[in-house]
């Protein structure tokens, strides 16, 4: 049986502290450009740009635009194409935020050099969506990203401090079952910085409002070196990394 395993930058909170449940809505009620199962040819990637283009800002239409973009293994394709959607729309923080999740789906297929590259391209992304708003699911994804480095990199910190961010703003947010990651992660964080006990009160924190949560309920049921085993596994770098949006929708 393989471990519970919670998704990385694939789960959307409300798009923001102001107007998000507007934004979750919309979506909810916007039809997707192309369903999950359609092929991916160069037509239906144009059929896709066109509709991101005229709403940039369409978590739901850049999730399926990217995951036909997997299908297709056109990432340089997405990567322009996210190029020039910034450019006409700098201020789109979810455009720069997709912009950002290319880079991170591109990184199964390049070396090991190349995924330093675009991880840091990617955190370059992450980082203006929250220069210009700062969401739950942009904090979070970059928290979480900053997981996946090394500890020699001293990340830690900086993953502490945006994950504390995405919880923060989770309570004051309807509860939905896509916050229990930022919990999990949170204090996946502490445990990286040697604070474990942290660690453990935010996982226990996390499960009193989430029991249900695979993950929470798989962290709390370990100790010493079968935690760290799992706590790695986590962000093991040779996994594809989910950055599927859909939870924005469907948990409402």
């Amino acid at each position: 049986m393989s471990e519970p395993r919670r998704r990385v930058a694939g789960l959307a909170g409300l798009a923001s502290m102001a107007g998000g449940l507007g934004l979750v809505l919309a979506l909810a009620a916007a039809p997707p450009p192309s369903s999950p199962t359609t092929t991916s040819s160069p037509a239906t990637l144009e059929h896709m740009e066109a509709a991101l283009a005229a709403d940039p800002d369409n978590l739901r239409y850049a999730s399926e635009y990217r995951h036909a973009v997997i299908r297709a293994g056109a990432y340089d394709r997405a990567l322009d194409f996210f190029a020039k959607l910034v450019a006409d729309h700098p201020g789109s923080a979810f455009a720069w935020l997709n912009y950002g999740y290319v880079y991170v789906d591109k990184m199964p297929s390049a070396g090991a050099i190349t995924q330093v590259i675009l991880a840091n391209d990617a955190l370059q992304q992450f980082t203006r969506s929250i220069e210009l708003k700062a969401s739950w699911i942009a904090l979070y994804t970059r928290g979480n990203s900053y997981l996946y480095w090394p500890k020699v990199f001293g990340r830690g910190p900086l993953a502490v401090a945006d994950l504390e961010r995405a919880v923060a703003i989770s309570k004051s947010e309807p509860k939905r079952a896509y916050q229990a990651h930022a919990y999990a992660a949170l204090g996946e964080a502490y445990w990286r910085t040697d604070q474990p006990e942290r660690a453990r009160a935010t996982w226990e924190e996390g499960a009193r409002l989430f029991p249900q949560d695979a993950v929470l309920k798989a962290l709390l049921s370990r100790q010493g070196d079968d935690l760290e085993a799992f706590i790695a596994d986590q962000v093991d770098r040779t996994k594809r990394v989910d950055t599927d949006l859909r939870e924005l929708w469907e948990d409402r």
